[in-house]
């Protein structure tokens, strides 16, 4: 008997599991955000170089997704993010910028508040920022020219 109400036990675990299986949402119900890349690599550029970037996602939802915010992780990334909602299928962009005086390696973070059914989202930049190399110096207008015709004596 102590084996039957066991199986029986059992059985009714495994029954409600799959019940409660079936019962949560499905991944893409509400909106959902899907990224063509969650990090962009800046590689190596100059100081001053341009300094923005764009993360493309689409809204695989099956409801309008909304940013509500979207933070850097210091005043040096700056993100712009659409305001108003994106309808599913729809496309969209997040725009990050990055100091680019500063120099040296950098690893920044976005993270993104939107009303999908996760609690933040991120996103990153990374890259290094090299000492731009100084343009020589115009030639001097008092300096003869080198580019005089033949028999030219640069009195003229």
């Amino acid at each position: 008997m102590k084996k039957i109400f066991a199986l029986f036990t059992v059985l009714c675990l495994a029954v409600s599991f799959v019940t409660a299986q079936d019962e949560a949402p499905s991944p893409t119900e509400g909106p959902m955000m899907e990224f063509e890349t969650l990090e962009i690599d800046y590689g190596t550029i100059e100081q001053g170089s341009d300094p923005l970037r764009v993360f493309n996602f689409t809204n695989k939802g099956t409801e309008p997704l909304q940013i509500t915010h979207a933070k850097g992780s210091c005043g040096c990334t700056v993100p712009k993010w659409p305001k108003e909602p994106i309808f599913p299928g729809e496309a969209a962009k997040i725009e990050v910028r990055y100091d680019t005086k500063r120099m040296g390696k950098f690893f920044k973070r976005v993270t993104l508040t939107t009303n999908e059914n996760v609690e933040k989202r991120v996103i990153s930049i990374k890259g290094e920022v090299v000492k731009k190399l100084e343009e020589p110096e115009a030639i001097p207008e008092s300096a003869p020219s080198i580019f005089t015709s033949p028999g030219d004596n640069g009195n003229n």
